[in-house]
């Protein structure tokens, strides 16, 4: 990662705060979106109950399935609902408070996340939902010193 990211980070904030305005207000953080949360949270109980051969517990909110197959989920985990799907790797304090704000994400938006996310791109020096959540907790940058 290049070493100033917190420039284009704040312009990608600033544009998903811009394009949120365009977003109808019954949409967000409201019966609809919660149905959506639920949804979500549904899928990843389903695939986490189907491909997760570690512990499942409940921490920082979330559900966590942990021993899932690396292909079932992109970088070092993936949040869904309120489920955290991951690997081998027992999941760190500072990781789950990154995901657990993905969480709120998902109370926020409901159904519109994983199109959101899909829009907000891959970099996670550009994706306004990584950088909400704490790209030093998610370990996308080092932590400042």
């Amino acid at each position: 990662m290049t070493a100033d990211w917190k420039p284009t980070a704040e312009a990608a904030l600033a544009r998903g705060r811009r394009f949120d305005r365009r977003i109808p207000s019954f949409l967000l953080r409201s019966p609809i979106s919660r149905v959506g949360y639920w949804w979500g949270t549904g899928v990843g109980w389903l695939w986490g109950s189907l491909w997760s051969t570690g512990p499942v517990e409940r921490r920082a909110g979330l559900w966590i399935f942990q021993g899932m197959p690396r292909w079932t989920f992109n970088r070092g985990g993936v949040c869904v609902g309120g489920c955290f799907l991951t690997g081998d790797t027992r999941p760190t304090d500072a990781v789950l408070r990154h995901e657990a704000v993905h969480k709120e994400q998902w109370l926020r938006y409901g159904f519109l996340m994983p199109l959101l996310y899909l829009f907000a791109g891959r970099d996670p020096l550009r994706n306004r939902f990584e950088i909400e959540a704490g790209l030093e907790d998610g370990n996308y940058v080092r932590r400042a010193r």
